[in-house]
């Protein structure tokens, strides 16, 4: 019998995903993260933990909980947060998948000796022949592989998604026909850690905030002067809203300038471009891919796919895609394939 440890968050996914490993013979234990103070009641991680160990309880298996929260601040939340100051937008979900999920706890698995992790990703691991593969599941809506182009072929031979072939109805129609207790509970908030918003968690953990982070002047990419910004960690490329400025025609964030401190703001076709620089490129499988080659490639997650040429690290698209911006993700497909992606500098 393979052993499998769930990653269990304590949502109704990845507790159906315990479930569903149950019903079929694997022996099954399961691991919680605490990633940041879990002490607190009134904290989303002490919840967590709680409705972790219910689960736990109800289906009658072995609880861990597994205590990464310097190593989740040191990472995840200073490295999200220096991106900011940087002027960049970072996805901490995309760099938590790599270095927490399936970085330490991967390997907190294997010390253990257990066959596989087991998580609740909406995505799907296929083998073809001695090669793993990523892509798409069945429920679209929830796709999750942007979050995951960094899994290589050592991680996937040791992971399991068991609701690849499920929607996320599919899934919560499971949890309540087996009273699984936290059925009915609601889908977390995209970043685990903000529990308000990102300005407000910004503003609370920049140490001396008030001499790193200063109002400047919105510019044209003429230079022209239009208005005041409140300091540059509160934008982002493409950004419309909350501008505070009075112009002819709308206008997008452009760029946020580090070395002027300034906002350089432009109208809505400045906004476009075809190409896009990446660094620390990362591909799924072991096999040579051709230097020069075609992808559909998605820039944010919500983004729909365009036909691209990557040569080295430089993506050209076919058509000039709007709000490309720095510190998130290039992710390539092959149609639902994951081929592999960078982080756009």
């Amino acid at each position: 019998m393979k052993r499998v440890l769930v990653a269990l968050s304590g949502g109704v996914d990845s507790s159906t995903v315990a479930y569903i490993l149950k019903q079929q013979k694997y022996e099954v234990d399961a691991v919680t993260l605490s990633l940041y103070d879990s002490h607190s009641k009134t904290t989303v991680s002490f919840q967590a933990i709680e409705d972790a160990k219910k689960v736990c309880d109800f289906l009658n298996i072995k609880h861990y909980v597994l205590d990464l929260q310097k190593e989740f601040r040191c990472r995840i939340i200073d490295n999200f947060i220096s991106s900011y100051l940087k002027a960049t937008t970072p996805n901490p979900c995309i760099v938590c998948n790599e270095e927490i999920k399936f970085g330490l706890l991967l390997d907190y698995a294997k010390q253990l000796g257990y066959d596989y992790l087991a998580t609740g990703h909406y995505a799907k691991i296929e083998k073809d022949n001695d090669e793993y593969k990523l892509k798409i599941g069945k429920d679209k809506s929830k796709d999750q592989t942007y979050f995951l182009y960094r899994l290589t072929q050592k991680e996937l031979s040791n992971l399991l998604f068991p609701l690849a072939d499920y929607t996320k109805d599919e899934i919560r129609d499971i949890a309540n026909s087996a009273k699984i207790p936290v059925a009915n509970k609601p889908d977390s908030q995209e970043i685990c850690f903000i529990e308000t918003t990102y300005r407000d968690f910004l503003q609370n953990n920049i140490k001396s905030f008030h001499k790193k982070v200063l109002p400047g002047q919105i510019v044209d990419s003429n230079g022209n002067k239009l208005g005041k910004h409140n300091g540059l960690i509160f934008y982002t490329i493409g950004q419309r809203s909350g501008l505070g400025i009075t112009t002819p025609e709308p206008m997008y964030v452009l760029k946020m300038d580090i070395a002027t401190n300034c906002l350089v703001v432009g109208t809505k076709k400045d906004i476009f471009s075809r190409v896009a620089k990446i660094k620390n490129i990362s591909f799924v499988s072991n096999n040579i891919i051709e230097k020069d080659f075609k992808a559909e490639v998605k820039i944010r997650r919500m983004h729909k796919p365009a036909t691209a040429l990557i040569s080295g690290n430089i993506v050209l698209f076919d058509e000039e895609q709007p709000s490309i911006t720095p510190g998130q993700s290039a992710v390539f497909y092959k149609g639902d394939y994951v081929l592999g992606g960078g982080f756009i500098v």
